[in-house]
């Protein structure tokens, strides 16, 4: 189908919205039943898809419906899937049914389905169009988004950003690909309220006209190549966060990574620069340890703290911290506010999170290290001897440079998960040599209890994703912190 229309089309769907069109929701986690619920309230008769035809078709209706709804009738029958009472859920597994296909209004994908199967690719061509569910979040909600992204620090500059907002005592949510699915609260935004987004790379792959008023994009380095392909695919994802800004909106760019230094040249937004290495006149930056804040300032700068009164160490923090500060000055937020949330904010949980100190070794949970780039951030934090646990899921990752930042202090490597033969010899070539292999993590645990000494710290900083092992990084971290914990 031609672009043209395919546009028209897309257009069309939303000058009529939801109400009585038959919607396809592409994938069955969280965001997708999230989005499910967001369709049935605004009127849609929803297919929740998921080719996994091993899952429970009736616990998934349940999930979306509530557990008091019956099931069975005429879209889940015709389609060969289950439905809610009244015909306006279908949950179907497997195949993809053609009679379900050539009656779709649009497709509404999950961020964890890719965009290239087959199945997409074939609606696609089809002229359906294809949404994630942020775009569908944004379409049903009002108020103001503040959007962010990069490869790392996206967690705690989202979670530090919301505290200020809601300090800032505006009627914030915080959403995205933190946890809480944009679609869950969409409904319940006013003019007044402010969304901050955490937005991945998998989550803008399939906007449209999703515009933030404030964005940022804190770094870029390789990550989910086995889902993007190419380093090019994966920062052209990224860019979409900042594709519908006008002149009347803000850019928040990390200056000191070349590649978001380059996106100024591609944005109508202003662009607001943050560095933990220069001073910049008109932007955010770290100087003999105060962050100044010398943005959108007439002439003058203000100091917004000093990095020893902060709760969070480590220069990459200090950079999320220049981010968040950037985005609610950029906003209008009064810097006294913003240094008050600043000085109180602890930290994310599973970010280099102290666990516990036992027999005089400390215990770091570090799970959302989740790849290289990550990972370093948690060695460079380590004051200690330490005792690294590594490994899980392959996402075509390198580790070279992971390994060359151990710098001396990592004691022991011990392995985990499908990537630990590929890590370990990445570090033997490398000339690290005191790697261990372990079948599981709890025997990766107790191989590091064996070997730690007081004055030494265990650190779980895995620069792998948790799949296969794990449903996310949170179970792994919280294993983590049971065993610490029983020790």
């Amino acid at each position: 189908m031609e672009f043209r229309e395919m546009e028209l089309r897309e257009m069309e769907f939303k000058e009529t919205k939801f109400k009585e069109k038959n919607v396809l929701v592409f994938g069955s986690g969280i965001s997708g039943v999230a989005a499910s619920r967001l369709l049935l309230k605004k009127g849609a008769r929803v297919v929740l898809y998921d080719g996994n035809a091993s899952l429970d078709a009736g616990e998934l209706a349940k999930r979306v419906l509530g557990a008091g709804e019956a099931l069975g009738s005429s879209l889940g029958d015709a389609a060969g899937g289950q439905s809610g009472d009244d015909g306006r859920l279908a949950v179907l597994l497997g195949d993809l049914p053609e009679q379900v296909r050539s009656s779709l209004s649009l497709v509404v994908m999950s961020p964890g389905v890719p965009t290239d199967l087959p199945v997409v690719l074939q609606m696609k061509e089809e002229g359906i169009p294809i949404w994630g569910e942020v775009e569908l979040a944004y379409a049903c909600s009002e108020g103001e988004v503040l959007a962010i992204t990069g490869t790392n620090g996206k967690t705690t500059t989202t979670t530090l950003l919301g505290e200020i907002m809601k300090h800032a005592q505006r009627d914030t949510y915080v959403v995205g690909n933190i946890g809480n699915p944009y679609t869950e609260i969409a409904l319940e935004m006013t003019e007044e309220s402010v969304a901050v987004a955490e937005m991945s790379s998998f989550q803008l792959e399939t906007i449209h006209d999703f515009h933030p008023r404030v964005s940022a994009v804190l770094n870029i380095t390789p990550d989910h190549l086995n889902r993007h392909h190419t380093m090019e695919n994966y920062i052209a994802a990224k860019k979409n966060i900042f594709k519908n800004q006008t002149e009347k909106d803000v850019l928040v760019l990390n200056y000191e990574d070349e590649v978001t230094r380059e996106f100024a040249k591609d944005t109508k937004a202003r662009v607001l620069f943050f560095s933990s290495k220069r001073k910049l006149p008109g932007g955010i930056y770290l100087q003999d340890g105060r962050i100044v804040c010398d943005a959108f300032y007439q002439g003058t700068s203000e100091e917004v703290c000093h990095v020893d009164e902060l709760q969070i160490l480590g220069q990459h923090n200090y950079e999320n911290v220049m981010a968040a500060t950037g985005m609610a000055v950029a906003f209008g937020v009064p810097c006294q506010v913003i240094r008050e949330t600043l000085l109180a904010f602890r930290g994310v949980e599973h970010r280099i999170e102290f666990v516990a100190e036992k027999d005089g070794v400390a215990y770091y949970n570090d799970s959302k290290g989740t790849n290289p780039d990550a990972a370093i951030k948690g060695i460079q934090a380590m004051n200690r001897p330490t005792l690294l646990i590594g490994g899980g899921y392959d996402k075509d990752s390198s580790y070279e440079e992971w390994i060359k930042a151990f710098d001396g202090k990592v004691k022991k490597l011990v392995l985990i998960g499908a990537t630990r033969e590929k890590i370990a010899k990445a570090a033997n070539r490398l000339g690290f040599t005191d790697t261990i292999l372990a079948d599981g993590f709890e025997e990766a645990f107790d191989i590091c209890v064996k070997h730690a000494r007081a004055g030494d710290a265990v650190l779980l900083s895995p620069a792998c994703a948790s799949w296969g092992m794990f449903k996310n990084y949170e179970e792994r971290g919280d294993k983590f912190k049971e065993l610490v914990n029983h020790l």
